[in-house]
């Protein structure tokens, strides 16, 4: 098809799970994030990595590793969707039972997650996904701070509407699921990953582990300050969209409103003061909050161990 290369190289029969990340124009973050699943104890995976884009970097990297694992599949595509378009269009090609999603800038540092999320649904058919905890740093790999989302589901829903309940890239949802209500909504601009969770959780029961699964980096040419201005009106479809299913929506209402103010403020005012504001709106809205030296141990092996394929 023109405009659209794939690359696999491919294993036969289906994977219990299928990794989504979606990459564009960050090749220096996208070989660790890669890394943090081939070192995952669970194996039976496959990896989709939709680029968009026209990165020539990212091509030549995730050539060398579809060469190395041929548990990894690449979809290049040289006309750009938004989030959601991309995410949809990987998903069309998944064959896992469960999918999990990692963004190229972050990383996992508890190997076990996989296992850990397919046990749990194995074990649980009521539940429609879960998450975990997150371990915040900057561009730098500096620990700024690690949280955990509200564990069960009566507290996931108390605070589902005021902001998203569940890490994306700490999360694992069922396929079939995700199919039944169309996966993401290309419709909106931003935020389509906590709307797919306010989804979900009309469709079963939602849970996070009370441990740090995952490393997500803030900094300032990450999607969520780029994409500020789009993603506060989207902000204000989701509250709207949702307000009959979840409690709180007065004061979700009003939440996002100031957020609708402060994007409009000048961008080098909101590039000062970005980073510091997104980790005190995530330490406001977690279950618990954790020090870095609570997370695993494996960690530092993740930072420090991550090779360019090849």
């Amino acid at each position: 098809m023109s405009g659209l290369t794939s690359i696999t190289a491919n294993g036969t029969g289906s994977p219990r799970v299928t990794v989504l990340m979606l990459t564009c124009n960050r090749p220096q973050f996208l070989g660790r994030a890669i890394q943090s699943v081939i070192d995952q104890t669970l194996a039976d995976w496959e990896l989709i990595v939709v680029h968009d884009g026209p990165n020539r970097q990212t091509a030549a990297d995730m050539e060398k590793w579809v060469e190395r694992d041929p548990r990894i599949r690449y979809f290049h595509r040289d006309r750009s969707g938004n989030i959601a378009n991309a995410c949809n269009y990987g998903l069309a090609q998944a064959h896992g039972e469960y999918v999990a999603i990692l963004d190229d800038d972050d990383y996992w540092v508890a190997p076990d997650k996989l296992a850990k999320q397919v046990g749990f649904l194995d074990a649980n058919p009521e539940y429609a996904g879960c998450g975990g905890g997150m371990a915040v740093i900057d561009e730098n790999e500096n620990v700024q701070m690690s949280y955990l989302k509200p564990e069960h589901d009566g507290e996931i829903r108390a605070r589902a509407l005021s902001a998203n309940p569940m890490t994306h890239s700490t999360t694992m949802f069922r396929r079939v699921l995700g199919e039944r209500i169309g996966f993401y909504d290309e419709s909106l601009a931003g935020y389509q990953d906590w709307d797919i969770w306010l989804r979900f959780g009309q469709q079963g029961k939602l849970y996070n582990f009370p441990e740090v699964f995952t490393r997500y980096t803030i900094w300032s040419g990450g999607g969520s300050f780029q994409q500020q201005r789009k993603n506060v009106l989207s902000a204000l479809k989701i509250v709207f969209r949702h307000r009959t299913g979840y409690k709180g929506f007065s004061g979700a209402l009003t939440l996002v409103l100031m957020h609708l103010a402060y994007a409009h403020l000048p961008a080098r005012v909101r590039k000062s003061s970005f980073s510091f504001l997104s980790r005190r709106k995530k330490a406001i809205f977690a279950g618990k909050q954790r020090g870095p030296a609570t997370e695993p141990a494996e960690v530092s092996k993740v930072a420090g161990e991550v090779s360019k394929a090849g």
